[in-house]
């Protein structure tokens, strides 16, 4: 499961800056400024680029689901985008946009059309849910949208030709010319220049994500036409690093009209603070002898106590959650170490905590099938947002799970299994404990809510043999093992 807010921002095919392109400098390339007149005069000419007051651009494509792939490396997700609109306002100083982005796989959330709009005004960014509800977002998700102001060729042209802009490290990349902006808003970027045409390739920019670190955003400009005597880009591509993560062709481009009101709705935003991100909460509920749910929030996690020693399940969310849930463990049992966590899949929402746990000393078990990508996750640096490991520089200690693994004393058994042939993620893992005949599981099968997964989860539980009494499912309520035969039945009926 993923929670919305930044990054239903970026599935909006909208660039946050996440890392400066690194290239050496070049010589022979002439001044930044005249590389800068160069891609003013191929898009239309310095003078009408400022003429320009707004853009409004529709059309639609594909959203990836970064982070949320079958395996960390998958690209084969994506969400069709449709009624895709995006106002850039330059005189209001605003950008909205709006998309409706329907699921092309088996989604956890259900396969019917979503419906986003998110915008910046000024200082302010905030969020429109699809029944009208606003709510204004936090500081750093409005710089992030700030920065995505400059990603198109006419606002990073234009900011590069202000006379406070700074200009330098130009250097080559194949057939592409690259300079370094900074604007005089204080948003700084990278603009490519293709050396033939001389129009604008590419913007990337520098920013930072709780799983990845430090990474480059880029958006990519093709497709070229005339509009009212601009060059505009009809196709806009999106990579965070090595991944694409949004691919969008606009069948409408139009200079100077009706933008709607780019105002941040009054009630719900103007008049309040920018959002912040709660203390986590972590409730522990024993479900049987040396067995707690450390609930709170969407994203729960499970402490299992053995003869010398604890185990965790699931680090998830961002740091400051999964150090919260290491914290109350170590209340709860303070005379034993906490030496593993059980990372039950690499979904971004089910992994962000990792770094976290290794910083705190704990082995990490997950799927083989990810092992390659969390050494990668524990490797990558974070210098813009320096974490708890970052600080301490411990290294991953991985325990991988093929098909299955047993971490077991005369106390206790804990059985881990792989849940094969999941369209969730194929390297999915759940947690047995036989003698309390319960079931851990995450995203495979929620309470009260839709059950892509659920027969696939069952079916697992089945060819193992597993007597099962209880489902701890890590979002929802503990449930008897009856409510997933339950969810499961329907969907049987209609086969």
């Amino acid at each position: 499961m993923r929670q919305t807010g930044t990054w239903q921002w970026r599935a909006l095919g909208t660039i946050w800056s996440l890392g400066l392109l690194a290239a050496c400098t070049g010589s022979g390339l002439g001044d930044g400024q005249a590389l800068v007149d160069e891609a003013a005069t191929a898009l239309g000419g310095r003078d009408r680029l400022r003429q320009v007051k707004s853009i409004v651009m529709e059309g639609g494509g594909t959203n990836a689901n970064l982070g949320q792939d079958l395996t960390p490396e998958a690209t084969g997700q994506s969400f069709t985008v449709t009624d895709y609109r995006r106002v850039l306002s330059f005189t209001a100083n605003a950008l909205r946009s709006e998309q409706t982005r329907t699921p092309a796989f088996p989604y956890f959330q259900g396969t019917a059309p979503q419906k986003q709009i998110m915008g910046i005004d000024g200082d302010i960014g905030y969020n429109v849910s699809p029944l009208g509800v606003s709510v204004r977002v936090s500081e750093t998700a409005t710089r992030q949208r700030r920065i995505d102001m400059f990603h198109h060729p006419v606002a990073a042209v234009r900011a590069a030709l202000e006379p406070g802009a700074e200009l330098t490290n130009i250097r080559r990349d194949g057939q592409e010319r690259l300079v370094d902006v900074a604007a005089s808003t204080g948003v700084t970027f990278t603009l490519a220049i293709d050396g033939t045409s001389h129009l604008p390739t590419r913007v990337l920019s520098s920013w930072y994500d709780t799983n990845l670190g430090d990474v480059v955003l880029a958006t990519a400009f093709s497709e070229y036409r005339d509009v009212d005597g601009v060059k505009m880009p009809a196709r806009v591509v999106t990579t965070t690093d090595r991944w694409t993560t949004a691919d969008l062709r606009f069948t409408h481009i139009e200079l100077d009209g009706i933008t709607g009101d780019m105002a941040a709705p009054e009630d719900a935003v103007r008049s309040r603070p920018a959002a912040s991100v709660p203390e986590p909460v972590v409730d522990d509920e024993e479900l049987a002898p040396g067995v707690w749910l450390l609930a709170g929030q969407s994203h729960h996690s499970v402490l299992i106590e053995l003869a010398d020693q604890l185990l965790l399940v699931e680090a998830p969310q961002h740091e400051a959650r999964t150090l919260a849930v290491i914290r109350r463990g170590r209340e709860l049992r303070p005379n034993k170490p906490l030496t593993r966590v059980v990372n039950t899949h690499h979904h971004f929402d089910h992994s962000g905590g990792i770094r976290a746990a290794v910083a705190e000393g704990l082995a990490v078990v997950t799927h083989r099938g990810n092992a390659a990508f969390f050494e990668e996750i524990v490797r990558r640096p974070h210098t813009a947002n320096p974490d708890s490991l970052s600080r301490r520089g411990r290294a991953l200690t991985l325990e991988p799970v093929d098909d299955a693994h047993e971490i077991a004393d005369p106390t206790r058994a804990v059985q881990i299994f792989h849940v094969a042939g999941s369209p969730h993620t194929s390297t999915m893992l759940m947690v047995y404990l036989p003698r309390e005949k319960l079931l851990i599981e995450a995203d495979a099968f929620t309470p009260s809510a839709p059950a892509p997964y659920a027969a696939n989860l069952l079916e697992n539980i089945q060819r193992r043999g597993l007597a099962v009494d209880r489902i701890v499912p890590l979002h929802g309520i503990v449930v008897p093992f009856d409510a997933l035969q339950k969810a499961v039945a329907p969907a049987a009926a209609t086969d």
